[in-house]
């Protein structure tokens, strides 16, 4: 992609899935990285396994800590003397009847997934207007957010809710040169939900693919990481305040 060398990029939930992904790629286009994750072990072995490809630090937190992702930020913005792109990728699933889902869970859902995006993202739009200079912020939605799936009620909120976060920052931060768009991944093999599948009965996996994507198979991590390259790279740079759908087509089913 143009224009990604030499980019400053901060990934949350860089660690695994599609962060790691993610990570790799922007290494692989030139950029500098720092990626955080909630496991400081999962985080240091994704350092190690990158660190052939480039400049890449970590830093563990919950970004649904304040002070955990000041110190994120900071760090980011020390290792690597300023941000160019955030990355906003951290999240959380998990499958739970509507009629069924506790206060608690609702909370922890909306921490992470809403909370925490709005967080980090505005820690780094603060950096960025001071810094100046423009910039790029990605935030990770999901088809769950254009559409209901039955068991999801808080992920779907969550996610929906990432959507107009990303719309309503786009309009404010414009002024600042600083672009801000969303993506929305469909059904994606990560680890995450690789253990959601495993609790589930009969072969999921190949049910899905077959009934609910058009292309017959689950989207890859890397094929998202390019989605994030893509808007992060300079041509997508009159791209600002909207969404990149990545599902092999499962929207567009009735």
């Amino acid at each position: 992609m143009r224009g990604l060398a030499g980019k400053r990029v901060l990934i949350s939930g860089g660690s695994s899935g599609i962060g790691a992904a993610t990570a790799r790629r922007f290494l692989e286009e030139g950029a500098r990285v720092v990626l955080g994750g909630l496991d400081q072990a999962e985080v240091d072995a994704a350092v190690a396994e990158l660190s052939a490809l480039g400049e890449v630090h970590g830093l563990a937190g919950d970004v649904s800590a304040q002070a955990d992702v000041e110190r994120l930020v900071d760090g980011a913005v020390e290792a690597l003397g300023g941000l160019d792109v955030l990355v906003n990728n951290a999240g959380t699933a998990w499958r739970e009847p509507f009629l069924e889902i506790t206060p608690d869970h609702w909370d922890r859902i909306m921490a992470v997934n809403l909370r925490g995006m709005f967080l980090v993202a505005q820690a780094v739009a603060r950096h960025l207007v001071a810094q100046g200079s423009g910039g790029v912020i990605l935030n990770m939605s999901s088809t769950n957010g254009l559409g209901g799936e039955a068991d999801y009620a808080h992920y779907n909120a969550s996610k929906g809710g990432v959507l107009l976060l990303t719309k309503t920052m786009a309009v404010e931060l414009g002024k600042h040169r600083i672009r801000v768009n969303a993506l929305c991944p469909g059904y994606i093999q990560t680890p995450l939900n690789a253990s959601i599948s495993a609790g589930l009965e009969g072969d999921f996996v190949s049910s899905y693919e077959r009934d609910h994507i058009p292309l017959g198979r689950a989207g890859l991590a890397e094929e998202v990481a390019a989605g994030y390259a893509f808007l992060a790279s300079d041509d997508a740079a009159f791209v600002h305040g909207t969404e990149l759908v990545i599902d092999g087509g499962q929207l567009a089913i009735m």
